[in-house]
């Protein structure tokens, strides 16, 4: 009985041991993965130059690693970041029947989309990691649609707004437009060059932007019609000379006038007869649900890594490629 007592002890001391290593060998193994993993995010910071250099390489590489952090989360789970836009607002984003240079295919749908917004929603779900669905709705179901949470965010032109952001949650700007009008060349407000010129103007824009609710009332005497519930209507109205200018902004307009060759694009803007309008009215952001910080750090740690130069880049390629009709 007691050499057998000690034969139990002696097991059981080498089960202890056994059960001893392992445990320090996945605490070793635990240690070096997250070892890796800080390597390789402080790897993907970008250095930030000037004087503030050492505060802003610092706050550089925690928005990186955080946005590194959340598209390897959303990798291993399968994630899918699903965007809402209007599909209708070129260049920002349209509808076409094939998926030419690179087009999505839209929810629910045998159709595609593309534009500069197709193009930032790409890069931002590359970078993150994430699959991406892209979502049409008419342009007011988007704020609605990131509110329910029905959608992750909405890349569609959206004015970062005082308004719109008592409603959601926006990321830096991913675009910087100024505010133009669109008249015909052959109109009579063809050679205005202030907003003063365009008194007496019969004129419209689309439903619930800047352009309509804040530019067109600085227009002296104006006949300002309903507003358009898209930007394709818009300039339908122009061209049907329902009106004799829109306002809008400056890549609707680039747009406009390669599909409307008789359009003139008339800028007012650095100058002293220009629209009144701020800078958080020609800010373009992303829209996301109120308190969802996680993705609003990841969306902004990737854009913290392009400059007005990269948006100016995707934003001409889109409009290389736009169709004349939509």
């Amino acid at each position: 009985m007691k050499h057998s007592m000690k034969k139990l002890t002696a097991f059981l001391l080498a089960v202890i041991c056994v059960c001893a290593m392992v445990g320090c060998g996945a605490k070793e193994d635990k240690t070096a993965t997250t070892a890796a993993n800080q390597e390789t995010g402080s790897g993907e910071t970008t250095a930030a130059a000037g004087d503030e250099g050492t505060t802003a390489a610092a706050g550089a590489e925690g928005t990186t690693a955080a946005a590194g952090d959340a598209g390897t989360a959303a990798a291993e789970d399968g994630k899918v970041l699903r965007v809402a836009m209007e599909c209708g607002y070129a260049p920002y984003n349209w509808t076409q029947p094939t998926d030419a240079n690179g087009a999505l295919p839209i929810s629910g749908s045998s159709d595609f989309a593309y534009g500069y917004d197709v193009m930032m929603a790409k890069h931002i779900a590359d970078k993150l990691g994430y699959e991406l669905e892209i979502v049409k709705l008419d342009w007011d179901s988007l704020v609605p649609a990131v509110q329910s949470g029905t959608v992750d965010c909405v890349i569609a032109g959206q004015s970062i707004t005082a308004e719109r952001m008592q409603s959601v949650d926006f990321t830096e700007p991913y675009y910087y437009a100024s505010i133009v009008t669109l008249v015909k060349s052959d109109g009579k407000y063809a050679n205005a060059a202030s907003v003063a010129d365009l008194k007496g103007a019969v004129c419209t824009s689309q439903l619930n932007t800047v352009w309509y609710d804040v530019c067109l009332p600085q227009i002296e005497d104006a006949d300002i019609l309903p507003a358009q519930e898209s930007a394709p209507a818009m300039l339908v109205a122009l061209n049907s000379d329902r009106c004799d200018l829109v306002v809008t902004d400056m890549p609707t307009a680039m747009a406009a006038c390669v599909a409307y060759p008789d359009f003139k694009l008339l800028d007012f803007s650095d100058t002293d007869g220009a629209f009144e309008v701020s800078e958080e009215e020609i800010n373009i952001g992303i829209s996301l649900q109120k308190g969802n910080t996680e993705l609003k750090a990841a969306i902004d740690g990737v854009l913290a890594e392009m400059t007005p130069e990269d948006y100016t880049k995707m934003m001409d390629d889109a409009i290389a490629v736009q169709p004349l009709s939509n």
